[in-house]
């Protein structure tokens, strides 16, 4: 093989395998069916041609059938008017029209089976066009869910890559970081700003039990939905306790001394218990004596 050859065919194979590669699926089916539509238009115009030829024939068929009959009319006037000359010239003219109708009948019969068979070739090439249509739309269909696919198989493979989730790793560290700081920002600031032994007092009240707790239980006290502070349940066993010794008369002093006394010398706990005690008991053991 000369150096000449193989040169050609190098070029030639690059072409094609250019060719090949820009070949795209989509174009190339538009660009097909573009020229099938081309040629169905150019074979409906052959076939209205053929069509006219047909209807032309016929009416030369119709014209020599007239005229046949026109000249026997006439030769059959002069065979009336005795004149047997006139009336065979009229029948030679009738004959080369019957002559001329024979052959326009011929013609005209032969290029309507003609036209039927174009026309049924037109059909064809139509329904072949129309199912072409539909191939190249289902073709298209496929070559863009094969792309969709692909892109998804290539984004893919582009995830699996651990470099993206390493990344959303350390930005979740950074932002956490981030979080992090600003909160202990905002606590510091609370604490070093103002007046500190105020914000002491503020959590306090804030806190289980103070402030707004505190406040209620006072309120359903007041109600009678709640028992009073034991404080105020001993002034008022001090008070129940000093009547009970003035009814005796004379002995409210010493019952209030003696009280007094005893409540200098109770301890906590003595105390605790006697706030519990019920008015109603105290008074009946100070009854008792009476007796």
């Amino acid at each position: 093989m000369g150096i000449f050859s193989r040169l050609g065919t190098l070029i030639k194979s690059n072409l094609n395998d250019l060719i090949s590669k820009a070949e795209d699926p989509q174009k190339m089916l538009n660009q097909i069916v573009v020229e099938m539509q081309n040629q169905l238009v150019e074979a409906k115009k052959q076939v209205a041609v053929s069509i006219a030829d047909e209807k032309r024939l016929k009416k030369n068929w119709d014209e020599q059938v007239e005229l046949s009959a026109e000249w026997e009319r006439k030769a059959m006037l002069a065979v009336r008017s005795g004149d047997d000359g006139l009336a065979k010239e009229g029948l030679v003219r009738k004959a080369e029209h019957d002559k001329q109708q024979v052959e326009f009948e011929k013609q005209w019969r032969l290029q309507k089976d003609a036209v039927e068979k174009l026309k049924d070739q037109l059909r064809t090439l139509n329904d072949k066009i129309e199912e072409a249509k539909r191939k190249k739309n289902i073709l298209i269909a496929r070559q863009k869910r094969a792309e969709a696919q692909k892109a998804i198989q290539d984004t893919m493979r582009g995830l699996s890559d651990n470099s993206a989730f390493d990344t959303f790793e350390r930005m979740t560290q950074k932002v956490d970081q981030i979080e992090a700081e600003s909160e202990a920002s905002v606590e510091l600031g609370g604490e070093l700003a103002g007046d500190t032994l105020q914000q002491k007092f503020k959590k306090l009240e804030a806190a289980p039990g103070g402030g707004s707790d505190m406040a209620l239980a006072e309120l359903k006290a007041k109600m009678g939905l709640l028992e009073a502070p034991k404080g105020e349940s001993a002034k008022q066993l001090g008070a129940g306790a000093a009547p009970s010794r003035n009814d005796k008369g004379g002995g409210g002093d010493i019952g209030a001394a003696s009280t007094a006394h005893l409540g200098s010398s109770l301890t906590a706990e003595d105390m605790k218990e006697l706030e519990d005690l019920d008015l109603s008991e105290l008074e009946g053991k100070g009854d008792k004596p009476k007796a």
